[in-house]
């Protein structure tokens, strides 16, 4: 005998596959990424990273960032909005493409959009003109 699907059935199969196949907005390979972000390589020369800009690192998940002459930061290149990788960083602001959230260069704090906080800071070393991930 055959049993039929009730509505209920369906819409608490639907809404489990739909979890499970859920994953972070723009999140592609983290476990790729995260090893890359702590093996000690080379992102860039001081040169590449333009004075109140930055650079996005997408393979690593990194931007790089100089508020100031001479003053390099580091923070995660994923939005804390929902996942996505930023996209441009330029006059001071990290923007993402996704909702139009807003960072500081300077210290990676929420200016505008939806982010609920700021981007974590990554740990960088710069020896000469060489910006590597510590």
């Amino acid at each position: 005998m055959t049993q039929r699907s009730t509505r209920r059935t369906v819409l608490a199969t639907g809404a489990a596959a739909l979890v499970a196949g859920c994953s972070k907005y723009g999140d592609n390979n983290s476990s790729g990424a995260a090893a890359a972000a702590s093996s000690g390589q080379e992102l860039a020369k001081t040169a590449d990273i333009p004075v109140g800009g930055g650079k996005i690192f997408k393979k690593e998940k990194v931007v790089v960032t100089q508020p100031k002459k001479g003053e390099f930061k580091a923070f995660s290149a994923v939005c804390t909005h929902q996942g996505c990788t930023v996209g441009s960083v330029s006059d001071g602001i990290i923007e993402c493409p996704c909702h139009h959230s807003k960072y500081r260069v300077a210290d990676g704090s929420v200016a505008g959009g939806p982010a609920p906080k700021p981007l974590p800071a990554k740990e960088i070393k710069v020896k000469g003109n060489s910006i590597n991930l510590a």
